[in-house]
């Protein structure tokens, strides 16, 4: 399959750094909305919709990692990137170790958070694949996945956060959700992370119920020279429930790997 045009939303200080910003299954670039508030005087950022996401087109599935990656290389060429620092959360991150493992020589540094190089059962993805399809939208998961975003104290203390995520993920395009579990149910990213080259920071939360933190662990281990940071509390979306800490961080890495 061909790369697509995804939607971007670049903001930011214009002629910075460039850092380029991918999300999670089942979120847009919204989601990024406090790293951009926190890091705009410093990068120019690039927040943009995984295909059958948010405001990117909606291609029949099933996708791959491969797919998800090519999109990006094909955003960079369309923003006139030669090289640029990359941060992904979740899916985000997935397709940043793609890029890692397959265009080194584009990708300055990475940030991974909240991700892993392999993600079974493949069975699982398929049947959540099956239900949203079945229901036209991702409605039907849409409460389970939410829950595992925050950490209990969190989404009680900040409800209006989670309805907000809530909503974004039910408002994703079903076929675009469907084929990206498709995606997730192949991929195996493993084999490739020990002869990546590019400056790797992994971050996780301690409490993420989706994605162990010795899942993001092994990434750090795997990759030469990779550094590792856990937050406590923090689960999936620990960009969203700890922004401040996590952009402090991303700014670190970047800066330090231009």
């Amino acid at each position: 399959m061909s790369a697509v045009d995804l939607f971007c939303a670049p903001a930011g200080r214009p002629g910075a750094p460039a850092l380029l910003l991918g999300s999670s299954l089942g979120a847009t670039a919204e989601m990024w909305d406090a790293q951009v508030a926190q890091l705009g005087d410093r990068f120019a950022l690039n927040a943009f919709d995984h295909r059958g996401h948010g405001r990117s087109p909606v291609p029949d599935g099933p996708y791959t990692i491969d797919d998800l990656g090519a999109d990006v290389l094909r955003l960079m060429d369309r923003l006139e990137l030669d090289r640029a620092a990359y941060c992904g959360v979740s899916l985000g991150g997935m397709v940043g170790q793609w890029l890692g493992i397959h265009a080194s020589e584009r990708i300055a540094s990475l940030v991974l958070i909240s991700t892993a190089a392999h993600l079974p059962p493949a069975e699982g993805w398929r049947e959540r694949a099956a239900i949203t399809r079945g229901a036209g939208s991702p409605e039907p998961v849409a409460d389970t996945v939410v829950a595992r975003w925050f950490t209990p104290d969190f989404a009680a203390a900040h409800p209006d956060v989670v309805a907000t995520h809530r909503a974004m993920i039910a408002g994703v395009p079903a076929e675009g959700y469907a084929a990206c579990c498709e995606a997730l149910a192949v991929m195996d990213l493993r084999d490739g992370l020990p002869a990546m080259t590019v400056p790797t920071l992994v971050i996780t939360g301690a409490q993420d119920p989706s994605i162990l933190p010795e899942q993001g662990r092994a990434i750090a281990e795997a990759v030469p020279g990779a550094r590792y940071e856990e937050l406590d509390p923090g689960a999936h979306l620990v960009n969203v429930q700890r922004s401040e800490e996590v952009s402090a961080l991303i700014a670190e890495h970047v800066q330090a790997h231009p």
